[in-house]
């Protein structure tokens, strides 16, 4: 028999032209649609974590790290004022590879309003960074006030601070906020006191990262302050976080610094989180590919009950001259068949609901709600809003895997039929 001939056997597995729908089809088109409903929430995982995480990444190297962060060492000389530091700072843009330096000056304290007190992690900036820093400038949004507020000389600076810390002091756009650090007097440390105003309220949309930031003018900062305890950063961009050469660019940073400083790349800075964001989505990927691989166990059993159901025919054609192999091939083929069609169901099924996952999750939030107050997309642990980015090579790997997978639980049920006698098959 001809290749022709097996596929045309094929088409009459798959679509019979008796019109009675028997145990087998029912089952093979079940099994259709098991495929189909595990596809799904794959598709979804995959597109939703990849922005999750490449929603907090882009933060995290944008408003914290920088593509490389330089610490510098306390109480050398080019720490010793605003100017100076500031002037450091832009001599690192002559390194090739480095776009932009913004130096940065850091300091735990405590934020305090009408007797309501929580931690604080002052950041001092330059005074025009939400305008020149392209990363603060797209994915802060700001609540209330005016960022650029923090440029205004005023005998009380103005500060920045974050929605969760605003919510926390009960404080609004032009409120006075204190902040308490120490300072030695002799060999006392007592607590100092420091006045701001509020310029604006924000937030990057991840309270996780954002929730103890202020940020103060770096003027202001080195005059408010003392810097004994202070650390001294400088946030380098280059022209891509995520190019090889970045490795070459942090070496040239490292040579010009010297012993002053080291120089991190924001993956070892932040290596923790993302070993955390890279288990999660194996974890979460690993269950949904365990949901396929059952679903698929189905196409198994539907085709040993279409083989059970088809003995006759297969007696026929092997009687015909039909070989082994070609029955076999026929069987294979209609499993590849149940695993193309539900993926042809489920693939648009997903990319749909991840393109409106964010509407989905807003409504089940509002329908729980009608029972029980609820926030599913918390700021606290996750993004306010889901980033939805579409991984056409990984969803291309789950076609392949999804297909393959189809062929494999196939092969056993399709060799038992290639292997039927025809004897038996005509006993029925």
């Amino acid at each position: 028999m001809s290749l022709k001939a097996y596929l045309y056997f094929t088409k009459s597995l798959i679509f019979p032209r008796v019109q009675k729908s028997t145990v087998a089809i029912k089952s093979l088109y079940g099994s259709i649609i098991c495929i189909a409903l595990s596809v799904v929430p794959l598709v979804a995982v995959l597109s939703i974590t990849t922005g999750m995480i490449n929603g907090m990444t882009e933060r995290l190297i944008g408003l914290s790290s920088g593509h490389l962060e330089m610490r510098v060492a306390n109480g050398i000389e080019e720490t010793k004022n605003e100017e100076k530091f500031s002037a450091y700072a832009k001599s690192f843009v002559s390194v090739q590879g480095v776009t932009k330096a913004y130096p940065e000056v850091n300091l735990y304290a405590l934020a305090v309003n009408n007797g309501t007190r929580t931690g604080a992690f002052l950041r001092g900036v330059s005074d025009n960074i939400f305008e020149e820093n392209k990363s603060f400038k797209e994915l802060f949004e700001v609540y209330e006030g005016d960022t650029s507020l923090l440029r205004e000389s005023s005998s009380v600076p103005y500060a920045i601070i974050g929605e969760k810390m605003a919510k926390t002091l009960s404080l609004s756009s032009g409120d006075t906020l204190r902040i308490i650090t120490t300072r030695k007097a002799g060999d006392v440390i007592v607590p100092k006191v420091t006045t701001f105003k509020v310029g604006a309220v924000i937030s990057s949309g991840y309270q996780e990262l954002d929730e103890l930031w202020i940020f103060v003018p770096i003027k202001a900062f080195f005059r408010s302050f003392t810097m004994a305890n202070a650390d001294f950063n400088i946030m380098l961009e280059t022209e891509d976080a995520f190019s090889p050469s970045l490795v070459a660019v942090q070496s040239r940073v490292k040579k010009q610094c010297g012993r002053f400083a080291n120089v991190y790349r924001w993956d070892q800075v932040n290596a923790s989180r993302f070993e955390n964001f890279s288990s999660t989505k194996v974890m979460l990927v690993f269950i949904m590919m365990m949901i396929i691989f059952v679903a698929s166990i189905n196409i198994s059993s539907a085709i040993v009950m279409l083989v059970m159901e088809r003995r006759k025919e297969i007696a026929i054609l092997k009687s015909t001259g039909a070989a082994p192999f070609g029955i076999t091939l026929s069987f294979i083929l209609t499993g590849l068949y149940c695993g193309f069609a539900g993926l042809l169901l489920g693939i648009p099924l997903g990319l749909i609901i991840s393109v409106k996952a964010n509407e989905l999750i807003h409504f089940m939030e509002w329908f729980i709600n009608l029972f029980t107050q609820v926030r599913l997309m918390d700021p606290a642990y996750y993004l306010q809003a889901i980033p939805v980015e579409i991984p056409v090579n990984q969803i291309i790997m789950v076609i392949v895997g999804t297909l393959v997978l189809s062929v494999l639980v196939s092969i056993i049920p399709s060799v038992n039929a290639g292997k039927e006698k025809p004897s038996e098959g005509f006993k029925l």
